[in-house]
């Protein structure tokens, strides 16, 4: 058979096998080793050739990592998880000069990212974000605030979305830029959480100096570019993508009620809370199987809104599941908890990997992250199910117009 008679899975493992072959992932460096698929076209393989990809179908990374994971690659770090979002994002609008600068240090882990995109009164309604961007010869210069930026401490680039022409409705006048989260101008301060943690930051930029050449996509096309993102944000969060972890087991994250359950003497075991226990657990497999099947129905090409169906079940599913874990717990689940306040190293959507009670406070911003699960339902009525939208009276009107608190 030759190379033009090959199938996309024979491509792909050819070239898992050629990557393996040269470096064995139990001896080669993870930074090494994920280089090596960079250059093999086996970070995204639906990314173009030269973009970390092969140019395939989406639903052969799934089998990629599976491959990979199998021969004893280390699993992605999860403070990468940002990669999965500016990846696809660069490599859909950025040039093939950013392709180059950004895509292999983000796949490998030497260089991390975060999400610049909320603001103090632009958080659902993201089109009205007021950070200011004016042009100054090659350069831009940003003022404004951003607000709950998922391990902006750790980031060496952020993925910015600003306020360049404030006289054109508020989806038409906005930019989007890859910023150096080192320059100057650029401070990072925490936002401790209800879990004694300060994963989320605000991040201010004061006359912020950004090189046009760090321009993603056209000016004035920030609403299209930051579209990709976010849709690419609820895949990664709606599929499990944010834990970093491994094959989901069967029943999902329902598997950690499972355990309370066979934990407990049998004098505090009832039937209707078995009841229960029964219905997280087909929920959680059935969101499980959800996932499987989108997975491998993708194409190549960004994901499309049913994205955010997964997440906002996500989102609703974990918060019960973890309610119901405390009420299992009864008065353990009350105790044994440190608030000291910390600066994460990791990310960990649900945090069940710290313990059930973190879990249980955790969960909590599931249905704020990554878009509110109040907006969701307004994509998934209006983008899936085709029905009226709601009136939008400000869509049209210049920015610099509509009215603010």
């Amino acid at each position: 058979m030759t190379a033009l008679e090959a199938s996309p899975l024979e491509t792909v493992d050819a070239a898992i096998d050629a990557v393996l072959a040269a470096h064995d992932p139990k001896t080669t460096p993870d930074v090494e080793l994920r280089g090596a698929r960079f250059d093999a076209g086996l970070a995204w393989v639906h990314h173009p050739v030269g973009a970390g990809g092969l140019g395939l179908d989406r639903s052969l990374n799934g089998h990629v990592e599976r491959r990979f994971r199998e021969a004893g690659a280390a699993a992605q770090d999860p403070t990468t998880f940002f990669s999965a979002l500016a990846g696809p994002t660069i490599a859909t609008h950025g040039t093939p000069e950013q392709h180059a600068r950004f895509l292999r240090p983000m796949f490998t882990g030497e260089e991390k990212w975060c999400q610049l995109f909320s603001e103090p009164g632009a958080g659902s309604d993201f089109a009205g974000l007021a950070c200011r961007a004016v042009k100054d010869g090659d350069e831009w210069i940003v003022n404004g605030q951003k607000v709950w930026n998922t391990l902006a401490h750790l980031a060496d680039w952020g993925m910015l979305v600003t306020r360049s022409n404030p006289d054109l409705p508020k989806h038409k006048g906005m930019t989007y830029f890859a910023v150096d989260m080192r320059s100057p101008g650029v401070e990072v301060r925490p936002l401790r959480q209800i879990t004694g943690e300060a994963e989320f930051n605000e991040v201010y930029l004061t006359d912020a100096r950004i090189p046009d050449a760090n321009r993603i996509g056209a000016e004035g096309e920030g609403w299209r570019v930051s579209l990709t993102t976010l849709m690419n944000e609820r895949t990664a969060i709606g599929g499990g993508g944010a834990s970093g972890g491994g094959k989901p087991r069967r029943g999902g994250a329902a598997n950690d009620a499972v355990a309370i359950w066979k934990g407990l003497p049998e004098d505090r075991r009832s039937a209707a809370q078995r009841d229960e226990l029964m219905r997280l657990w087909v929920r959680g497999e059935v969101g499980r199987l959800t996932n499987v099947r989108a997975a491998e129905a993708a194409r190549a090409g960004n994901p499309g809104p049913e994205g955010s169906v997964s997440k906002l079940e996500f989102a609703i599913f974990n918060q019960a599941l973890y309610n119901f874990c405390i009420d299992l717990m009864g008065l353990d689940g009350q105790i044994g908890y440190d608030y000291t306040f910390r600066r994460p190293t990791e990310l960990d959507a649900t945090g069940v990997n710290k313990g059930i009670q973190y879990a249980f406070m955790r969960v909590r911003a599931n249905s704020i992250e990554g878009g509110t699960s109040e907006v969701l339902r307004n994509i998934i009525g209006e983008q899936v199910l085709g029905l009226p939208g709601e009136p939008r009276v400000d869509k049209e009107l210049p920015w610099a117009q509509v009215p603010r608190s």
